[in-house]
């Protein structure tokens, strides 16, 4: 059963594909940005899995994230979240980002609680036949 204080935890070590230059976010090779918000959905996603029904999923649907500081390639990175409110099938959670030396993000995450099968048939209603 979903319930707050949810925690969920997530690590990886920066590499040249995660760089603001490899995915054009920027034009350094440090941590980029987002690669954070990939590293923040992530690991909301798979703190509540466990929690879902069948035939569920989440999506993400808000961010407000500040990335604050640089970290470069070789370094690990670690984010954690916590479910902090749940309202209906929103889920709202804090995120906060660490590298090896200091906090590098923090913020809210929020994600909804969806039946697989009806958003599969509305997104996919989007489609033109060609």
């Amino acid at each position: 059963m979903l319930q707050l204080g949810i925690k969920g935890k997530q690590e990886l070590l920066v590499t040249d594909k995660d760089t603001a230059k490899a995915v054009g976010s920027g034009g350094l090779n440090v941590f980029a940005t987002p690669a954070m918000i990939a590293l923040a959905e992530k690991t909301a996603l798979q703190s509540i899995l466990a929690y879902l029904s069948e035939g569920e999923s989440t999506v993400g649907t808000k961010l407000d994230i500040s990335h604050i500081a640089a970290t470069p390639v070789g370094m690990k990175v670690s984010c954690e979240t916590e479910l902090i409110e749940i309202d209906r099938r929103k889920l709202v959670f804090s995120v906060n980002v660490y590298d090896e030396v200091e906090k590098i993000g923090e913020g809210i995450h929020e994600r909804f609680i969806v039946n697989d099968e009806k958003f599969m048939t509305k997104a996919e209603s989007k489609s033109i036949d060609t």
